[in-house]
């Protein structure tokens, strides 16, 4: 792939990105649909997955800041559930689809078929979390899909690297095989346990917004890559840094926070953007090499290998849900009770995407059967994708879950928000009693008061009644107002650099300032 080629990738996927934010339709599946179309058009060059790319290249970026927005205390709450599919569900997939597929395909071996089966086992939740973020899905829900594609990734690998030993007929038997796995995962664990303090104190003594965002851009490339060296699984050393990087992110520097949201945010958007744009760009690459395999016969392997990672994590799903519960009663008590709608939503959101078809495309051409399992791989991710993808969110609203609590969510931050508050009205008496302190105007003193006041009473005021004019809530006026008044400052700052009265320096100066009271305007009424 040359640069222009890179460029044209990054820049349509955007721009499909952002059309998918005006209209329905998930952006994951619109990028799919698009690259699926782009591949067909005359000229367009053929964007192979390279899987010495895509694995530590995009996988650490997409993991570190999916894990650094996670919230540690609710991925430890819900535990049992995410490694009930994250490690449990992601093996029981490997065995049920590889002896599905040997059962299918005539001259395919078992460990090929298990190869195969690791491959497509692994559900990428990128997709889900956004449709169930966007349709308001309850939090633990939520939780439970993030955290299992937080760790999924690692077991599938894994398994592969396991299954592909005895493929190739390396293989060290069973013991040698958990054998690896163990390893995978305890020394992928133990790296990031050993890098996480010192990264976060290096992070809490930098002092430099620019050189602590290039230390948060290398992090997870370096702790993917430390605990590869060792043969250990990359993903989890960087789930493990980013979960107590993100825990601990308010020990970091103001100016770093908000300079790296944004900088992740962007990255995030790009990356996410453009893997699901290359998954349907890969479909010339993909039956191009499918040789001997042609027709009705291939059709219906596609066919058969979807419906059993469909069927499979429903069978999966319902007994890790219910069965621990009716045999522990401590379970029952230290899990919220559930009803069969939850697994449903789970079972369904078993989408699968890049990291698949990145892993079929680094087994070895030695391999038997390498090309059929690269097209089942992808028929599969593209199967899962629209079919579970185009129907989740009309299953979701069917099954009428309870939704989001806001007056609930608005009252609980409110009461933080006042507690907060308080101390902070304390504090500030106890600092005006002090003589370093007894300079300060009256004025500026009051100042501090008005905006302590106006933080507290912002998120109240979002649970009164609305403008019957409007439809807006005292909040929403006061940001309109307060951006109203900064865009006339701005429009003054600028006249008078045209004019020359003040240099295009002070005019930048100036103007972060204001872009700073609006972004503080725009954060206490939201």
């Amino acid at each position: 792939m040359d640069v222009l080629q890179l460029v044209a990738l990054v820049a349509g996927s955007a721009a499909v990105a952002g059309l998918a934010r005006r209209t329905p339709v998930p952006a994951p599946l619109l990028l799919v649909a698009a690259g699926l179309a782009a591949s067909y058009v005359p000229g367009v060059p053929a964007y192979a997955l390279d899987p010495h790319i895509v694995l530590p290249l995009l996988l650490p970026p997409l993991l570190y800041t999916a894990a650094v927005d996670s919230s540690y205390l609710d991925l430890r709450a819900n535990i049992r559930p995410i490694a009930m599919l994250s490690v449990g569900y992601v093996l029981f997939a490997t065995l049920a689809v590889g002896y599905a597929a040997y059962l299918v395909v005539p001259g395919l071996s078992l460990p090929v078929a298990l190869v195969l089966g690791a491959v497509i086992a692994p559900p990428d939740a990128v997709a889900a979390t956004a449709i169930a973020r966007k349709l308001g899905l309850p939090n633990r829900l939520t939780t439970i899909l993030q955290g299992e594609s937080l760790v999924n990734d690692a077991t599938a690998i894994t398994a592969y690297k396991v299954a592909l030993a005895a493929a190739v007929g390396v293989s060290a038997g069973w013991a040698g095989g958990i054998a690896e796995f163990l390893l995978a995962s305890v020394g992928g664990v133990g790296v990031g346990l050993l890098l996480m303090v010192p990264i976060h104190q290096l992070r809490k003594r930098m002092r430099e917004p620019l050189l602590q965002n290039t230390l948060s851009l290398l992090i997870p490339f370096v702790a993917y890559a430390a605990a590869e060296r060792v043969h250990a699984s990359g993903v989890l050393a960087v789930v493990v840094v980013a979960l107590y990087l993100g825990h601990r992110n308010w020990q970091v520097d103001f100016a770093t926070r908000l300079q790296e949201e944004a900088v992740w945010k962007m990255v995030a958007f790009v990356l996410e953007s453009a893997v699901f744009a290359l998954i349907g760009l890969q479909l010339p690459v993909v039956l191009r090499g499918l040789g001997e395999y042609e027709g009705a016969a291939v059709a219906w392997y596609a066919v058969a290998v979807f419906v059993v990672v469909v069927v499979a994590r429903f069978v999966w799903v319902f007994p890790a849900t219910f069965v621990p519960r009716w045999m522990s009663p401590r379970i029952r008590t230290r899990e919220p009770d559930t009803d069969w709608k939850a697994p449903v939503i789970v079972g369904w959101a078993g989408m699968r995407g890049v990291v698949s078809l990145a892993i079929a495309f680094s087994v070895p051409i030695s391999v038997p059967h390498r090309d059929l399992i690269l097209f089942l791989t992808f028929t599969t991710v593209i199967g899962t994708l629209v079919v579970q993808g185009l129907t989740l969110p009309p299953l979701i609203k069917a099954l009428k879950l309870p939704p989001k609590d806001v007056r609930a969510e608005t009252l609980a931050e409110a009461q933080a928000q006042s507690e907060a508050s308080r101390a902070a009205e304390e504090r500030l008496a106890e600092l005006l009693e002090q003589p370093e302190n007894s300079t300060l105007p009256p004025p500026l003193a009051d100042r501090l008061r008005t905006v302590l006041e106006r933080r507290r009473n912002a998120v109240w005021e979002r649970l009164g009644e609305v403008n019957p004019l409007t439809g807006e809530s005292a909040d929403d006026i006061y940001r309109r107002l307060a951006g109203e008044m900064i865009e006339a400052e701005r429009e003054v700052f600028v006249a008078l650099r045209d004019s020359r009265r003040i240099d295009d320096e002070m005019l930048r100066v100036l103007l972060r300032r204001l872009d700073l009271e609006e972004a503080a305007a725009y954060r206490e009424s939201t």
